[in-house]
């Protein structure tokens, strides 16, 4: 069960990645194998420490206690993700032609302060953190890759413009397990 829950975790820790992706693919823009690299290695590397600073939280406190505070943390985070898809001011508006070294490093911390806040939550809930940051790492690259492509042909599709909504009930979906079970 602690597998389905790290995949559902690298996956809602990414979702920003595939929307951000899209937004690239829709004005052709690219993401070459490299900066990808380094963008899911950022994530990887925030994803770590915060899944770790959790687990050290966790362990003070009980095994019913860290459930529920990460489990509770994951639903109000994932509430704010909907609440932020909503808004009107939505999307990406980096109007670069191309991406660069320093631009992919840029990017990486932005998508990784997604992953700080799911990985702390997930690290109180008890996760394990080598499994969970590398899964993360591989679903950016991932996504990455793919939401690129997606973009260039169907970015304009309803899944493209709910990706960040579709990752915000993900994580209120995986807050409610830990708490409840």
């Amino acid at each position: 069960m602690k597998l389905i829950t790290i995949l559902i975790i690298a996956t809602a820790a990414n979702i920003d990645n595939l929307g951000i992706s899209i937004a690239y693919g829709l004005r052709a823009n690219r993401i070459p194998f490299r900066f990808n690299f380094i963008i899911s290695f950022i994530s990887t590397g925030c994803a770590f420490v915060s899944i770790f600073a959790g687990g050290m939280l966790a362990d003070v406190l009980s095994k019913s206690a860290s459930n529920l505070i990460g489990g509770i943390l994951l639903i109000l985070l994932g509430l704010w993700v909907v609440i932020k898809s909503s808004s009107p001011s939505q999307g990406c508006t980096n109007k670069m032609d191309s991406i660069h070294w320093k631009e992919s490093i840029v990017l990486g911390f932005i998508l990784a302060l997604n992953c700080l806040s799911i990985g702390f939550g997930a690290g109180i809930t008890g996760v394990e953190p080598y499994l969970t940051s590398v899964a993360i790492g591989i679903f950016s690259f991932i996504s990455i890759m793919l939401g690129v492509r997606l973009g260039e042909h169907i970015g304009t599709s309803w899944l493209g413009q709910q990706a960040e909504r579709i990752g915000g009930i993900l994580l209120m979906a995986i807050g409610l397990f830990e708490v409840f079970i």
